[in-house]
C-alpha cells in the first residue's frame, strides 16, 4: 500500500473541484478516455460484479441524439461539454460473473433467482462505478458536471435499446469554464451527519 497522496492531489480530486456548468474549447482525446476507465476499473464493487456500462458521447451526431431527452437546464451545458457520458448498469450483470469472480462459479446464483434483487446490486455497485468514474477523471485533469436531469426512458430507448441496461446518470467532462461557477454551496459537518460509536 502506498502512503497517503499530497495536498495538491486531495484537491484535485475534492477539495478545490468544483461541478463545471460550461467549458473551454479544449477537446478530450479517445485515448484520455481509455485512461480513464483504465483507473475506474479498479475500483471494488460486490463480488467484482462490475455492472456500470459507459457511453461516451462526443459527435454532433450523438450529442443531437442525446438532446431531446435532457432538461431544459442541462441541454446547453450538454451540447458545448467536449462529452457527455452516459453512465448506466447492466441488470443483468450477473452472466459475466463466471469471468469476473472466477474463483466461485456458483456467484451468479448468488443475484439471478430474483430480477428485482439484480437491479438493487446493480444500481448500487454502477453508482459506486460512476463516483470512481469522476475521480478518475479529476485525478488525469479534467473537469465534471454530473448530472440527474434528464429523460431515463429517452435516454435507453436511444443508446441502450433492449432493456437490459438502465442509465444512471450523465456527467459532462472536459476543461471547465470557471467564469460559470456558482459560489461554492456549503457541507455537512461532521458532527452533524456522522458518529463514531
Amino acid at each position: 500500500m502506498s502512503g497517503k497522496l499530497s495536498d495538491d492531489a486531495l484537491d484535485t480530486i475534492f477539495r478545490t473541484a468544483r461541478t463545471q456548468n460550461a467549458w473551454t474549447s479544449e477537446p478530450v482525446s479517445d485515448a484520455t478516455l481509455r485512461e480513464i476507465f483504465e483507473l475506474m476499473k479498479w475500483g471494488p464493487t460486490s463480488a467484482n460484479m462490475s455492472p456500470a456500462r459507459f457511453v461516451f458521447v462526443k459527435s454532433k451526431e450523438a450529442k443531437e441524439k442525446l438532446s431531446p431527452a435532457l432538461s431544459e437546464g442541462n441541454r446547453a451545458k450538454t451540447m458545448s461539454a467536449p462529452v457527455t457520458v452516459i453512465i448506466g448498469h447492466d441488470v443483468e450483470f450477473y452472466e459475466h460473473l463466471p469471468k469476473l469472480f472466477p474463483h466461485d462459479q456458483s456467484a451468479k446464483t448468488w443475484f439471478n433467482w430474483s430480477a428485482e434483487w439484480a437491479a438493487t446490486h446493480a444500481f448500487r455497485n454502477g453508482s459506486l462505478q460512476g463516483a470512481y468514474f469522476m475521480i478518475a477523471a479529476r485525478a488525469l485533469g479534467l473537469d465534471c458536471g454530473p448530472m440527474s436531469g434528464f429523460d431515463a426512458a429517452k435516454v435507453e430507448e436511444a443508446f441502450f435499446p433492449g432493456g437490459r441496461i438502465k442509465a444512471n446518470f450523465l456527467c459532462n467532462i472536459g476543461h471547465g469554464d470557471p467564469k460559470a461557477l456558482f459560489p461554492r454551496s456549503p457541507r455537512f459537518e461532521f458532527d452533524e451527519v456522522a458518529q463514531i460509536i
